[in-house]
Parts: C-alpha cells; sequence; structure tokens
C-alpha cells in the first residue's frame, strides 16, 4: 500500500453508527474520503407498509455526519441491480424449498459488486466500509500475494461470515477501519467525534427490507398456500400451514402447535408439506455431516489443508471444529465439500453459507447442500404417504396434540460421532474462547500499518 500519500478512499455510509466511526477515522488519518449512500431497493407496492420513506432518515444521519467534516456525499441508485442479483434470487430459493442469505449476498454482489463497478472510473485507491473485520494486504512490492480476511477484534460483532464469499480482486480492494476494535469502543469514538447519529440504535432486519417484516415480505412476492403439517416420526395431521417457504429446518417459532417445543425437520417441496417432530435432540439423529457446493476460496485456491479447520454455519460467535472432503459435483466439474463437523448442530438448512477457517483466517465459504446427509431426518412411510395425497381433506380435523412426556437429557457420546482430524474433539465454544485471548496489539498489528499509525497519531492530537 502506498504510504508516501493519503489514499483516496470511497467510504460506504448507511447512515448507522458504525459506517460514520469508519469515515471518521479515514479523514481523522489525513485521506481523501468520497462518502456514497446506496439506495438499493424500494417498490411502490409496500408503500402501504411505511408511514415515511424508510430511507430518508437515514439519508439525513449521512449527510449530518459528511457535513461535520466537509466530506462529499453521493447517492447511487442500484434499484435494478439489487432487484436482479439479490431479491430475484431470494424469492427462486424460497420457491424451491432452500433458505438463502440476503446479506452474504449483498455484499457479494453489490456492495462490493455493483457499486465498485459504478465508481471504476473515479480512480479510487480503495472502498472502505464499518464492517467488522480485519483485512491483511501485502506490500506494494509483493502485490501478487493475496490479500486476506481475517477475524475481527469484536468477535461477537465479527462479520467475516458475511464476507467469506467475495473473490480475491474485491478483497484486494476493501478497507475496514474497525476490524481491530470493540463495539465499546466504537461507540465511545462515535461520542468523542460527536456524531449526530451517536445514540441511534444498530439496525437489525435484512439489509434491503427497511421497516418491512419479513414474512410479509415472502407473503408479498410468492404468495401463500395452505399446506398441511405432519409429524415426522407417526404421521400424525397436527395443524395447517401457509405455505412451506415461510419455514426452514430447525425453526420452532411460528408453528403454533401445543405439546412442544416443535421443531420443523424436513419440508415436501413438491406437496407443500412440512414435517416437525419433538424429538429434534435425539441421539439417533446425527447431524454431524453435509456438503457445501458454489465454493469459493479467498486466496483463489482450495486450502492444502482439510483437516483440523474451524466453520460457522451461521453468523455468531460460534465455531465448529470440522475437516473436509473434496469431491466432484454431479455436474463433475464443480468441486463440493463433505463437512464433518465436531459436534451435532440441529439448524443445518440447505441454501444457507458455510464460512471457514484456519485460526484467525478465513478461507472462504460455500453453499450447504444438503441439510446434513443423503437421506435427511427420517420421516416415516406413513407420513410420506399422507404428503403424496392428492385430497388432504379427507384428513380430517387435526389430532388433539398429548403433551410429550419429559425424559432426562442425555449429552452426546463423542466417540460415536463420524471420525474426525487430530483435535476435533474441541468445541466450538472453546475455540471461541481462544481467540478472544488474542491480544488487542496483535488484532492491531495485522491492520495496514502505514495509514493505521497514521489514525493513531491523529487521534493522539484530537484527543
Amino acid at each position: 500500500m502506498p504510504n508516501t500519500k493519503p489514499l483516496r478512499v470511497a467510504v460506504l455510509l448507511s447512515g448507522g453508527v458504525d459506517s460514520s466511526v469508519a469515515l471518521r477515522l479515514l479523514h481523522a488519518a489525513g485521506h481523501s474520503c468520497t462518502a456514497f449512500y446506496l439506495k438499493i431497493w424500494f417498490q411502490e407496492d409496500f408503500e402501504n407498509f411505511w408511514s415515511e420513506c424508510p430511507w430518508e432518515e437515514d439519508l439525513k444521519y449521512a449527510k449530518a455526519v459528511c457535513n461535520q467534516v466537509d466530506v462529499p456525499l453521493e447517492v447511487v441508485h442500484l434499484t435494478d441491480e439489487y432487484w436482479k442479483n439479490v431479491v430475484s434470487y431470494i424469492i427462486e430459493e424460497y420457491r424451491c424449498g432452500r433458505t438463502p442469505n440476503p446479506d452474504v449476498l449483498c455484499n457479494t454482489r453489490i456492495k462490493f459488486g455493483a457499486f465498485m463497478d459504478a465508481i471504476s472510473s473515479m480512480e479510487f485507491d480503495y472502498v472502505a466500509s464499518g464492517h467488522y473485520a480485519n483485512i491483511v494486504h501485502t506490500s506494494t512490492d509483493q502485490m501478487d500475494n493475496p490479500s486476506v480476511l481475517e477475524l475481527s477484534k469484536d468477535m461477537v460483532k465479527d462479520q467475516t461470515y458475511f464476507l467469506s464469499h467475495l473473490s480475491q480482486a474485491q478483497l484486494k480492494r476493501l478497507l475496514f477501519p474497525l476490524g481491530s476494535i470493540p463495539k465499546e469502543e466504537v461507540r465511545k469514538l462515535a461520542t468523542r467525534f460527536d456524531l449526530p447519529n451517536k445514540d441511534r440504535k444498530d439496525s437489525q432486519g435484512i439489509c434491503f427490507l427497511g421497516k418491512i417484516k419479513f414474512s410479509e415480505f415472502v407473503a408479498r412476492q410468492i404468495g401463500e398456500r395452505e399446506g398441511v403439517i405432519l409429524e415426522a416420526e407417526t404421521g400424525d395431521f397436527l395443524g395447517k400451514h401457509r405455505g412451506f417457504w415461510f419455514y426452514t429446518i430447525g425453526q420452532r417459532q411460528g408453528l403454533r402447535l401445543p405439546g412442544g417445543p416443535w421443531y420443523v425437520v424436513e419440508k415436501d417441496v413438491k406437496n407443500n408439506v412440512v414435517f416437525v417432530s419433538r424429538n429434534y435432540f435425539s441421539l439417533d439423529k446425527r447431524r454431524r455431516i453435509f456438503r457445501v457446493g458454489s465454493l469459493k476460496w479467498l486466496s483463489g485456491l482450495p486450502p492444502n489443508q482439510l483437516c483440523e479447520l474451524q466453520c460457522k454455519v451461521r453468523h455468531g460467535p460460534g465455531f465448529y471444529n470440522c475437516s473436509l472432503e473434496m469431491e466432484l459435483g454431479q455436474d463433475g466439474c464443480e468441486d463440493v465439500a463433505v463437512v464433518h463437523l465436531s459436534e451435532d448442530d440441529q439448524g443445518l438448512a440447505a441454501g444457507q453459507f458455510t464460512a471457514f477457517y484456519q485460526g484467525r483466517t478465513c478461507l472462504g465459504s460455500g453453499i450447504i447442500l444438503e441439510s446434513w446427509d443423503d437421506q435427511g431426518f427420517p420421516v416415516c412411510a406413513k407420513a410420506l404417504e399422507i404428503a403424496r395425497m392428492e385430497d388432504k381433506s379427507k384428513l380430517g380435523k387435526p389430532i388433539k396434540i398429548k403433551v410429550k412426556p419429559e425424559t432426562p437429557l442425555v449429552e452426546s457420546n463423542q466417540k460415536d460421532g463420524p471420525k474426525l482430524c487430530k483435535g476435533l474433539q474441541n468445541s466450538h465454544v472453546a475455540a471461541t474462547k481462544q481467540r478472544r485471548q488474542t491480544s488487542k496489539e496483535e488484532s492491531i498489528s495485522r491492520f495496514p500499518a502505514n495509514w493505521l499509525q497514521t489514525i493513531r497519531e491523529k487521534w493522539k492530537q484530537i484527543f
């Protein structure tokens, strides 16, 4: 990275605290910043859901943050690109019974895809955002070496999972100023900078929905179609649902069945049937093996070592130890990874991403193809036969569900699980604790030293 002159940085500004602090840190370090607000999705059909435009407040805060330090702000409209590359894909995946991750796609295809293409003629050195992740860039005399994505200092807020499907070309152009700063410290910096949005709450929803409930979005785009809920072990008719696309494997909320907890364990997409069970955590239903396709490795190549890796099957601080076996996919050209987890996971859902790690380094990710093995959750023959019935009105009324008798919880015996590489018997909780022991200075040292050192010096001058 150049160290003799300020960088020209395009900063993605959402109106939230994180991206605002990232902008101020880069500005304080003396870099030439231009802020960009992405207006990515709006459809007139949803106007009745809002009392006011959900982007007006975001844009108001973004402008106020920029005005404090005279940073120019531009609004970039990527509505068509977002609908084509993210929203349409999400709708089709739900129609097929899979559970996609819109935030991973938003980063890959929009924020660091279509946006980068839109500003390609503006000759920025880097694109920055408020993501909690670290990127290690090589020095100017080693530009052929790949940039590396690493875990952030704040393991709870870490967002490498959402960034794990980027390409090396995208990674080389990115800066994440918050990667070595805990969220608590980011809030303190917002106060020190006296940002207009310093007390604003963090957003929690899917990136494009704003204030719309996800179920309302799915209902508007796919519609509703009544189907039946069957108990997987008995075939008993328990109730009705609005459409299989409203449910994902491992879900327990929204079933509205007494005597639970009940969990969604399988879906019959063809016949619009949802299978549920109260025995989701039984020892005879292990969930440790699954396949991952659409693999993308951040370095451009798969890891040399396939044992003693870690993975995340969802966003959060938890890791599993794992090993991989590579095999050819059905078309004979795309690699598929067979993933062996060190522990059972009850929430593996086709369509979700699995991100792989080696130590603090994020290696890449892929999309889960099956829930955990080729058979999935064992659904009895009676339940499968009922699911194929054309006239389900013959089922009559749902049965009266009896309260399940309490049974003592028995811990899983690791010896009965799949054979894993040495060291995979440790829990993902232990792996998380180990990562949290990394010192602040060690994490900070992984930032590009030339501009981070400037930030430190500027902080001393300001505060």
